[in-house]
Parts: C-alpha cells; sequence; structure tokens
C-alpha cells in the first residue's frame, strides 16, 4: 500500500465559503438536536418510546434511500444538490414553530420533518462530502476536515448550550426557527460558491442498482474501509442509545432544568472539538491507526461513567466520561473520513460516502429505535448500560484489522471485486 508524504495544509480561497456554509448549518443542526426532543417531551408531552421513534425517523432516511443516492449524487451537480436540501430543511423545521404558534403542532408533524428532513440530510451530506475533494483537492482532506470537524465541535458547544437555554428561556418549538433560518443562510453562501472546473457526473447513463453495488463491494471488500464502517456503526449506535434518554432522564427522572441537559451536551462538544484539534497531531505523531485503536479503548472505560448519572458529583462523573466517548468520535470523524476520501477513486467518491452513511446513519436509526423499547420496558438506566457495553467492543474493528498499523494516507485504490464478478 502506497502511502502520501505530508503536505502543507493551505486551502483554496472557495473553502472558506464551503466552510461557512457548513458550519453555520450545523450550528442551527445543534439547537434543535436539543430543541427538537424538548419539544416533543415538553409541549406535547411525549414518552420515552416516542422520543426515541423520532430520534430513529431523524435518521430512518439513510436506510431507505442511502444506498441510491450515492449513485444519484455521482450524477449530480454536487453544490447545487446541497442548495437544494437546505432550501427545503429552512421549509420544513420553519413550520414546527408556525404550528406551534398556531396551536396545531401535533406528535405526526414532528414524525414527518424528521423523516422529509432527513432525507434532505441524506442527500446534502454525501452531496458535502463528495464535493470536498474536488473543491480542495486529495493533498489537503486531512485538514479540511479538521477544520470542519473542529467547527462541529464548537458547534456543539454553543449550539447545544444555546439550545438548552433558549428552550428555558423561551419555548423549545420557537427555538427550532433558529435552525430554519441557518439552513436558509447556507443555501445562499453555497449559491455563491464557483468551482472552476466541476467534476462531471458519473456514468450518466448506466443503471443506477449495479452503480448501488459498485459502492458497496467498494466498502465491504476493502480491509481498509470494512473496519471503518464496522466500528463507525457500533459508535453510532452506543452514541445514540445514550443521547435519546438523555432528555427523559434529565427533565424527568432528575427533574433537572433543560440548561443542565444542554451544558452536558455542551460538554460533549468541547470533547468532540478537541478531538478533532489533536488528531492530525496525534496521526502524524503514533500513526492513523495506533490512533484510533488507543481512544477506542479509552472511549470503552469511559463510558463506563455515563450511566451513573445523578443530580450530584455523579452528574459531572458523567459529563467527564461523556467528555471522553466524544473526544475519541472527535478524533476518528477527522481520521476516518479522510481515509475514506484518499483511498476512494472520483468516480466511486459518492458511493462509498452514501454507502458509509447508510450503514452509519442506519446504525442511528437502530439505535433510536431501540433506545425507545427498551427505555420503555426496562427504564432509561438500562439503555446507558447497554450503550456502555457497546462501547466497551468497538475499538476491536480496528484494532484486529489491517489499519491497526496504518501510518498514514493511502492513495485510492480501485474495488478488488469487479462488477462481473459480483453478478455470478
Amino acid at each position: 500500500m502506497i502511502e502520501k508524504p505530508a503536505v502543507p495544509d493551505r486551502l483554496p480561497g472557495q473553502f472558506r465559503s464551503f466552510f461557512a456554509a457548513i458550519a453555520g448549518s450545523d450550528f442551527g443542526t445543534q439547537i434543535s438536536f436539543v430543541a427538537l426532543p424538548l419539544t416533543a417531551v415538553l409541549a406535547l408531552g411525549a414518552g420515552a418510546a416516542e422520543v426515541g421513534a423520532l430520534t430513529a425517523l431523524t435518521t430512518a432516511a439513510f436506510l431507505l434511500i442511502g444506498l441510491p443516492a450515492g449513485a444519484w449524487v455521482d450524477r449530480l451537480p454536487r453544490r447545487a444538490v446541497m442548495i437544494t436540501t437546505d432550501v427545503v430543511r429552512a421549509v420544513l423545521y420553519g413550520s414546527v414553530p408556525v404550528a406551534w404558534l398556531l396551536g396545531a403542532l401535533t406528535m405526526p408533524q414532528l414524525y414527518a420533518v424528521a423523516l422529509l428532513g432527513g432525507v434532505a440530510t441524506v442527500f446534502s451530506e454525501v452531496a458535502a462530502q463528495t464535493f470536498l475533494p474536488e473543491l480542495v483537492g486529495r493533498d489537503h482532506l486531512v485538514p479540511a476536515n479538521a477544520r470542519l470537524m473542529g467547527a462541529r465541535g464548537v458547534n456543539q458547544i454553543i449550539g447545544r448550550s444555546a439550545g438548552g437555554f433558549l428552550a428555558s428561556a423561551f419555548a423549545a418549538p420557537v427555538v427550532i426557527a433558529l435552525d430554519a433560518l441557518s439552513y436558509a443562510c447556507s443555501a445562499v453562501v453555497l449559491w455563491r460558491i464557483r468551482v472552476a472546473a466541476p467534476a462531471a457526473p458519473a456514468r450518466p447513463g448506466s443503471s443506477v442498482w449495479p452503480d448501488v453495488r459498485d459502492g458497496l463491494h467498494h466498502v465491504l471488500g476493502n480491509r481498509v474501509l470494512r473496519p471503518l464502517a464496522i466500528e463507525g456503526a457500533l459508535t453510532n449506535f452506543a452514541t445514540t442509545l445514550t443521547i435519546t434518554v438523555l432528555p427523559v432522564v434529565f427533565v424527568r427522572e432528575l427533574r433537572l432544568d433543560e440548561w443542565v441537559l444542554g451544558v452536558f451536551l455542551a460538554v460533549g462538544g468541547c470533547g468532540a472539538l478537541a478531538g478533532a484539534v489533536c488528531a492530525r497531531a496525534l496521526a502524524a505523531r503514533f500513526g492513523y491507526g495506533r490512533v484510533l485503536w488507543i481512544a477506542g479503548v479509552a472511549a470503552s472505560c469511559a463510558g463506563c461513567a455515563v450511566p451513573l448519572l445523578s443530580s450530584g458529583s455523579g452528574l459531572w462523573f458523567a459529563a467527564a466520561g461523556w467528555a471522553v466517548l466524544t473526544t475519541k468520535t472527535g478524533i476518528g470523524n477527522v481520521l476516518a473520513v479522510s481515509l475514506r476520501q484518499s483511498i476512494t477513486p472520483d468516480h466511486l467518491m459518492g458511493r462509498m460516502n452514501a454507502t458509509f452513511r447508510f450503514l452509519l446513519t442506519g446504525a442511528l436509526a437502530v439505535g433510536g429505535v431501540l433506545a425507545g423499547a427498551l427505555g420503555g420496558s426496562a427504564g432509561a438506566r438500562a439503555v446507558l448500560w447497554v450503550s456502555a457495553g457497546v462501547f466497551a467492543v468497538t475499538w476491536l474493528a480496528v484494532f484486529l484489522s489491517p489499519l491497526r498499523s496504518l501510518r498514514s494516507l493511502p492513495e485510492a485504490q480501485e474495488p478488488t471485486v469487479t462488477r462481473v464478478a459480483a453478478t455470478r
């Protein structure tokens, strides 16, 4: 496997606009991350099962259309896809405060917003991750991803804190209007980006499903990508179990104010930011693979602190454990995404990203459903302990693979399984 030398991290000027659009819309998303389940719990009296269903619907679209979305994105102008999906999400999330002010807000509407917004997010995220190598070049993927993930960490700190505080000061449905505004602003900024030579859609005359199959073979048949997919899916599954029941634990069991939940989640944002900032230096010093599995081991230990959440000192002990978990996530987001983009040929980039989003975000949907079902039958604490158990084994996927000794980014590789072989 050929590995590329490090290059300076100077990024093209157009990246600033792309960064502003992605970071701005993500800020609104982090506000709704807190405000949407609080709307269900406080405005509509939802319980653990209903909040779990809401979380599952937010990510269910990745299971329903995640795979063909990659083939479609490979055929469409990526920037236009991102603009369109931002406009759609602005309208969907903007309908929530309007319906609440009119006294017409219902759980079915929240479910519809979560599902349709998830469909738009499928195309938006796949298009953004596919557009990035085209915008900055493969040699600048690590610094570009580090800045994007760093911004996400900042947004998790500020946006989630703001979501909790604003929900306390005003009303959770009204706060969601800020998310709608962030999507509208993102669409305007993306519209102003001009790429000199946009990539042509790949295989415009081919059938979608054979192309989908090629993407699956590229991910699941590659010794570097397959363990990344397994580890990421397990991490997302465990994270969703925890996040889904946290509003119930904080608001109903511990009877804490909404802003405390926002601060707790913001502590996780601090961890994600720290991980994103340190990822490049750690990978340069210890190697990509070693950093990934060592961070996983640390997270497996820290995960046991979160189920001990209480209203006293246990609150901060759990918050410290949560920060370690999200630090591992921040490191993984920078290094794993860069590895995926580096090893994938241009013509498979959309399908690779869609396959990963299908697997990773599909795990979120499964986690949301299980969290609701288990939380309704065995209680929220049981969900937190199951999550800790899953975190304890996620690192094994990397440790037991060739990634364990990988030191730097590999070159792009064509799939080892061809379409002819796949049809046998």
